[in-house]
């Protein structure tokens, strides 16, 4: 593919022509009449003979003539007429046997439909959405007569007022009906069988006229009404993590269910529930293994489902609507339509948001194998497309159009290239440049500016000489010394700790009946000190009785008035203070230490104890 350079700039520097030397520009054709958006485009080597090819599916100028168009180099090579609207398109690897060329899968309406070499090979149909039992028995009532028309209605109507399962085609199509057209309606549809909806389907109804009501049953775009359509699609590894290793289909439904299909037989292999209908979703992992599905919803949450849970195990709520999923390494990237982007773990902690100067319209993986580079690409409604390693920006490409959808990846034999789509229908095709490095801040590539600072590092000396040939003659024997030390010190820590416990010199009650917590304060000059001991109840509900405090200390040295008193009821929560005085004796200037028992009455095992450094007297130094 011919190239030219890119007037692409990277964040935050001007239009210098280093930073604009990233891209190359390939294609930019605004009359490609291509309308689709990023889940329906799909890069891939369909043919085995090395060329990737791109895969899209088209929705049409106006929405009304899908088509899966097939894109090698500049041209459109085939296009071939979708059944429906498509919704999602992907390329995997069905089976491991040889040749291992990718199958193209769409997901359009309520099928799946497979190409192998870019041929129809399989469809695949939802499973039908079970109906109203209580409705079946209307219609069985009245297909044997044994109830009129205007009975049928009354009942229907109840039944659509309370029950959560849906009425199926024919009963919304019965009720809104006039009293002389029920009897033809139902004389007509009575021996057929009943079939429903999907919810999307329901809540865009057509209006049913008198005209209308005998004619036969018709959706409005999929050729069977009776399942629901897909949301959203995406793969999942199956039993290997390499990236040519065989994938299953995950498909999100309109009827808030997720499907994991199997490669080859095209079956259900697990089905699970989420609150809410699915309109992104993200894989990791390997099913048979271990696995994680990320799925953004219409409620403005995202749920994490693993393997073997049928329901959501995490979930995130963005407080907005989810415009796009993208996961980098272990954090999910989403886009939400209050112009920012939100980083989260699987577990739903938020790590960072950064707020964009514009709607995000389109988002995407951008991912450089040979360099371990994985970065977003949001593509903006101000004409521009920006490029995120985390929150940090590391390039900004301007189009002349809003783009609508984005991918990258392997093109023609182009390892790294940008395939764009506008919302003018337009077509812009880059080429990343195999010198252009992606760098924090802007793009600068290179060591920071503070390490060319030099540093003012002393000369060697003759000591630092003579302890460097120490170490290294007798660096086993100082190693072996610093451990005994270091597994002495750590015994006598611990034997010292176990005193402590057995002899409650913790300022800390650690039984689980008297949680207590006590901690003394000395105020004065001398000889006179007064001595606050402040005792709390750390307990939740519980209070605690018949405790009482003893004071153990020198008589020659200090006097108190009372050495043993009670400790009235203690109360959850709140600090008691108990104050008592204490007079020194001596006057040479001697302190010592009095010790602070708290018991329980009866017991001579103290709950907690105390020691308080009691300071010099200096009333009795200035005697």
């Amino acid at each position: 593919m011919a190239a030219t350079s890119s007037s692409d700039s990277d964040g935050g520097k001007g239009e210098s022509s280093e930073a604009n030397s990233k891209w190359l520009d390939s294609l930019s054709d605004s009359m490609a009449n291509i309308h689709t958006f990023s889940a329906c485009l799909a890069l891939a080597d369909f043919h085995g003979d090395g060329e990737y090819k791109l895969a899209m599916g088209d929705l049409g100028p106006d929405g009304r003539q899908p088509r899966l168009k097939v894109l090698k180099g500049h041209t459109v090579v085939s296009q071939k007429p979708l059944p429906d609207l498509p919704a999602a398109a992907v390329s995997f690897l069905m089976a491991s046997h040889e040749p291992r060329t990718p199958a193209l899968a769409i997901a359009s309406g309520p099928c799946v439909y497979v190409y192998k070499n870019l041929k129809p090979y399989f469809k695949f149909s939802l499973p039908l959405l079970p109906t109203n039992p209580l409705e079946q028995d209307l219609w069985n009532q009245a297909k044997e007569d044994q109830i009129d028309p205007l009975t049928l209605k009354e009942m229907l109507e109840g039944i659509r007022e309370k029950a959560e399962v849906p009425l199926s085609v024919q009963s919304l199509r019965f009720l809104p009906l006039e009293l002389s057209e029920m009897e033809a309606f139902v004389n007509q549809h009575k021996s057929k069988s009943i079939r429903r909806q999907s919810q999307l389907e329901e809540e865009h109804m057509p209006t049913v006229t008198a005209e209308k009501a005998n004619e036969e049953i018709k959706p409005c775009h999929c050729p069977e009404i009776t399942s629901t359509v897909i949301t959203t699609m995406t793969t999942l590894k199956k039993n290997l993590a390499d990236e040519d290793a065989v994938s299953c289909l995950v498909l999100g439904t309109e009827n808030k269910e997720l499907l994991v299909l199997d490669p080859e037989a095209f079956t259900i292999l697990a089905k699970m529930s989420l609150p809410s209908v699915p309109v992104f979703l993200e894989a990791s992992g390997q099913f048979d293994v271990e696995f994680r599905l990320a799925a953004a919803c219409r409620n403005g949450s995202i749920y994490i489902l693993r393997r073997d849970s049928k329901r959501p195990k995490y979930c995130i709520e963005l407080g907005a609507q989810p415009v796009g999923l993208v996961g980098v390494h272990k954090v999910l990237v989403v886009g939400s339509n209050q112009d920012s982007l939100h980083g989260f773990t699987y577990k739903g902690k938020r790590l960072w948001t950064v707020q964009m100067p514009a709607a995000i319209l389109a988002m995407n993986l951008l991912e450089q194998r040979f360099r371990g580079l994985q970065a977003v690409m949001a593509a903006l409604a101000n004409e521009e497309v920006r490029i995120y390693h985390d929150k940090v920006l590391l390039n900004v490409i301007r189009t002349p159009e809003a783009v609508t959808s984005l991918c990258f990846g392997r093109y023609g034999r182009e390892d790294n290239t940008l395939i764009m789509t506008t919302l003018g229908g337009g077509l812009i095709i880059k080429i990343l440049k195999r010198t252009a490095v992606f760098a924090e801040g802007g793009g600068e590539a290179g060591p920071p500016p503070s390490q060319a600072i030099k540093l003012n590092v002393p000369r060697k000396t003759r000591l630092y000489v003579d302890q460097t040939l120490r170490e290294r003659e007798a660096g086993t024997a100082m190693h072996r010394t610093f451990q005994a030390d270091l597994y002495l010190l750590r015994l006598r820590a611990a034997r010292a700790y176990v005193q402590a416990l057995e002899s409650s010199l913790s300022p800390v009650s650690l039984t689980a009946r008297e949680p207590l917590k006590l901690h003394a304060v000395v105020q004065g000059l001398g000889p006179t000190f007064k001595l606050t001991l402040h005792l709390q109840n750390t307990s939740t509900a519980r209070p605690i009785l018949g405790l009482v405090v003893c004071f153990l200390y020198n008589e020659v040295l200090y006097a108190l008035p009372r050495a043993f008193f009670k400790v009235p009821l203690l109360v959850p929560g709140l600090n008691y203070p108990l104050e008592t005085f204490v007079k020194s004796l001596s006057d040479k200037g001697i302190s010592d230490i009095i010790k602070v028992l708290v018991l329980r009455e009866g017991q001579s095992t103290p709950l907690l104890s105390a020691h308080i450094n009691m300071p010099m007297s200096e009333g009795l130094a200035a005697d």
